[in-house]
């Protein structure tokens, strides 16, 4: 379903498929827009004729048509609306693939090439509206000369269709210039776009899918009160055809008015179900000119900041530890430190100094990033920190920041595991390994302007000090034997007493232990 749902979006950046993608070519575009702006065209005129129509020959309350009037209409009616097709179409497309020039090139508009493109809907709907102005006048004319009583009527009737066409017009050709509304919007400063904003358009839409009908239909009441001549049946046929017109082309405006508030609304939906899966590249395409531009607009804004965010986030991780981050994410890590009781690994190689020498810098960098990517690995698979890295040594640390069940085990498994690795994956080089468990101070040491995550504590001096001991012990490894003992047996197992040692810097001696069978 995730899967469906993401194609389907992909492929219709701008709400429809009937739009096509984002990636069209200029021929591909033009095409479009000239089938989708004739097809509008020829829809809008046709619906216009059926209101006017419906309107004469149902609701207005006059007299019947005579002869000459049907005359005239039948020879008149086609032919206007012919005419008004003709050379809206020609003078609609024309006048807006003027522009629109830039986006069928495939250049990026200059600030009044934009603007321009921005107008296009408006500019197309009142070319629609001069041509049904021009038919009031036309058509009233001719029932003047062929049936007076009519006159007022016709006008009416052409007056309400005009508006009905004209309100199907900009939403249609707002719809189908989505692609160039979103070429002409991108990389704009975030203001006031459009001509119109969400409100003022439903407003108008409102006034002339539901208003507009309904004042007809209270001017028939009057009527039908004001006057004896008018029976109930004609009444109830004209409440009946005028409540047609509202359910019908009312439903039809608002349809489209709904869809062209929809898309937006749904395209930033879709982007914020990606955004909470975990992908911050995604973006919306800003194809709407109202507030809900802005809304697309500022959904974009708020992606970048995230991918920002993110990015230093994982830097952040990076260089401190993703546990170190996460807590000073949540605040629980303050400048000063938590006496706890931890787990420390200390690794450090053994020749380091001979090695280098011997090797040129980027072959020695590489042996380092292979001898540390087995520790970080090893250390993170038993939920450690590595705290320092200190040249050919690191200080890993089992139970701090964040809470490390059994750590001194964690630590023992970890040494473990290194050491088999490192005979394995770095056979050029040798390292020492000490594990001590104590009681440590954890927390973050220096300024508030710069510190960093730390554990000061004689178990980290202890390790230091083992580690130098394992160098010379067969397997390289040396722990503190209180370490084998908080363990557990099962780890244990793997672990035999190896005496006493007086680490340096001490004056009673420290049980320590080695491998098993080295």
């Amino acid at each position: 379903m995730a899967r469906r749902g993401r194609s389907r979006h992909q492929r219709a950046p701008f709400g429809s498929r009937l739009l096509g993608g984002a990636d069209q070519t200029p021929r591909q575009l033009r095409v479009r827009l000239q089938l989708l702006l004739t097809a509008m065209l020829v829809t809008t005129h046709v619906i216009g004729a059926g209101v006017v129509f419906v309107i004469s020959v149902f609701v207005l309350p006059t007299e019947k048509l005579n002869s000459a009037s049907v005359v005239s209409l039948a020879i008149a009616v086609p032919t206007y609306v012919g005419v008004a097709v003709l050379v809206g179409g020609l003078w609609g497309t024309t006048s807006s693939f003027r522009g629109i020039r830039w986006a069928l090139e495939g250049r990026a508009p200059t600030p009044k090439e934009r603007r321009v493109a921005l107008r296009t809907p408006i500019r197309l709907t009142l070319i629609q509206g001069g041509l049904w102005g021009a038919a009031v006048v036309v058509f009233t004319v001719l029932a003047l000369i062929s049936q007076p009583e009519r006159a007022l009527g016709t006008g009416f009737a052409i007056a309400i269709s005009g508006l009905v066409v004209s309100a199907i017009a900009y939403l249609q050709a707002e719809f189908a210039l989505r692609p160039v509304a979103a070429k002409a919007l991108t990389g704009q400063a975030r203001g006031r776009r459009g001509m119109t904003g969400v409100q003022a358009r439903m407003l108008l839409f409102w006034g002339i899918g539901t208003a507009a009908p309904v004042s007809g239909m209270a001017i028939v009441a009057v009527v039908a009160l004001t006057s004896d001549e008018m029976s109930k049946d004609r009444v109830a046929i004209i409440a009946l055809a005028l409540s047609g017109v509202v359910l019908v082309f009312g439903l039809l405006v608002t349809v489209l008015n709904a869809r062209s508030v929809v898309a937006p609304i749904a395209s930033v939906r879709y982007a914020l179900r990606r955004v909470r899966k975990g992908d911050f590249n995604t973006e919306v395409t800003v194809f709407d000119g109202t507030e809900l531009g802005l809304l697309q607009a500022g959904f974009n804004d708020m992606a970048v900041g995230l991918r920002e965010r993110e990015a230093i986030r994982d830097m952040f991780g990076r260089h401190v530890g993703r546990e170190v981050a996460a807590a000073a994410a949540e605040g629980s890590v303050v400048l000063g430190g938590e006496t706890r009781v931890v787990s420390v690994l200390f690794i450090d190689l053994i020749g380091s100094t001979a090695y280098a020498t011997e090797r040129s810098p980027a072959e020695v960098v590489g042996t380092l990033n292979r001898f540390l990517g087995v520790v970080v690995e090893e250390v993170d698979a038993e939920g450690g920190f590595v705290n320092k890295f200190m040249g050919d040594a690191a200080l890993a640390i089992f139970g701090a920041p964040v809470e490390v069940e059994n750590h001194a085990g964690a630590a023992l498994r970890a040494a473990r595991r290194v050491a088999a690795r490192l005979v394995e994956e770095v056979p050029e080089i040798e390292a020492g390994i000490g594990v001590a468990t104590g009681e440590v101070v954890a927390g973050n040491i220096g300024d508030e302007s710069r510190f960093e995550y730390t554990v000061i504590g004689d178990s980290v001096n202890s390790a230091a000090r083992l580690c130098d001991l394992a160098k010379a012990v067969p397997g390289h490894v040396l722990v503190g034997w209180e370490s084998v003992r908080q363990a557990g047996s099962d780890e244990g197992a793997h672990w035999q007493p190896d005496g006493e040692q007086v680490l340096r810097g001490r004056s009673a001696p420290t049980a320590t232990g080695r491998l098993s069978g080295t």
